[in-house]
């Protein structure tokens, strides 16, 4: 009885020590989501102008650039998967990295060779431990990005687009990451960077008419400039919400985590007074037959 009464004691103190670092990282999310959100909201207006530039040269001149220019005979795609670089966030990295499963077999499946691009350790030692190729990959601060590391991934990933088939170049770009819609809702999500989607709706509110520009110099020398940019500012803004949403996934799991180890903690306790109190029971049993038998 002694001995188990001891292994339950340090099966409190074990669980206790590991709830301090659940609650004390839940608070250490929980500090930074509201940064991380307010990262997102601040990107949403510069994204959404320079889309809707974009569009305005795309849609209204029949430009025929290289970046929107559409590949009827697609042979190789590009695919960058956006991870996190450290654990404890749940099924955060293992739902971006199904996403992305799915989203290389429906390429193959299509008959296109696959080039793979990392963002995050996770991933990395996802495809690391399937001995599985990725091009390049890129690590540290995935939940707290900088614009300098989402610019270096534009340029290799324009520069690969531009390069023929022959040098290795790609005909599609395809991004994955996690959409943060709300603290409870993060949503992974597959977009076509390259080439770029310019889709004509029906206009039902006059606000969402596009302005008419005119255009100094030519308008394709306007996109240029702009879809580069443009590119950057769609992969930073989607680490930026991949941020947020891999934050809000930590303090979720941090919390359940901390809860079960309260749990834990209450079970082994209640065990352990159990075995205290069938040790004393046995005592007293032995006292009492062995004065009964004096």
């Amino acid at each position: 009885m002694g001995a188990q009464i001891r292994v339950y004691r340090q099966k409190i103190t074990a669980t206790s020590a590991m709830r301090k670092i659940f609650k004390a990282m839940e608070l250490i999310a929980t500090s930074r989501i509201g940064k991380a959100r307010g990262r997102v909201a601040s990107s949403l207006p510069y994204s959404n102008a320079i889309t809707r530039a974009v569009s305005a040269v795309a849609s209204q001149h029949e430009i025929d650039h290289p970046l929107t220019r559409e590949h009827t005979d697609a042979r190789r795609s590009a695919v960058l998967v956006m991870t996190s670089d450290r654990g404890l966030a749940g099924s955060y990295s293992a739902s971006v990295l199904k996403q992305a499963e799915s989203l290389i077999t429906k390429l193959r499946d299509e008959n296109k060779e696959v080039v793979t691009y990392i963002l995050g350790r996770k991933g990395q030692a996802y495809f690391d431990f399937r001995n599985r190729e990725y091009k390049q990959v890129w690590t540290g601060n995935t939940d707290a990005p900088v614009f300098e590391v989402a610019r270096e991934i534009g340029n290799v990933l324009v520069d690969s687009f531009n390069a023929a088939y022959e040098d290795g170049g790609v005909d599609e770009i395809h991004l994955v990451f996690t959409q943060f819609k709300s603290m409870v809702t993060q949503e992974p999500t597959v977009v076509r960077l390259l080439p770029l989607e310019v889709v004509e709706q029906e206009v039902t509110n006059q606000e969402e008419l596009l302005p008419l520009y005119e255009f100094e110099p030519e308008p394709a020398q306007v996109l240029d400039a702009l879809l580069p940019r443009y590119i950057e500012s769609r992969i930073f803004t989607a680490m930026l919400q991949a941020a947020a949403s891999e934050l809000a996934a930590r303090q979720r799991a941090m919390k359940s985590a901390g809860d079960n180890a309260s749990e834990l903690i209450k079970k082994y306790t209640r065990l352990r007074n159990n075995a205290r109190q069938a040790e004393i029971t046995q005592e007293l049993t032995e006292i009492v037959a062995g004065a009964d038998a004096l």
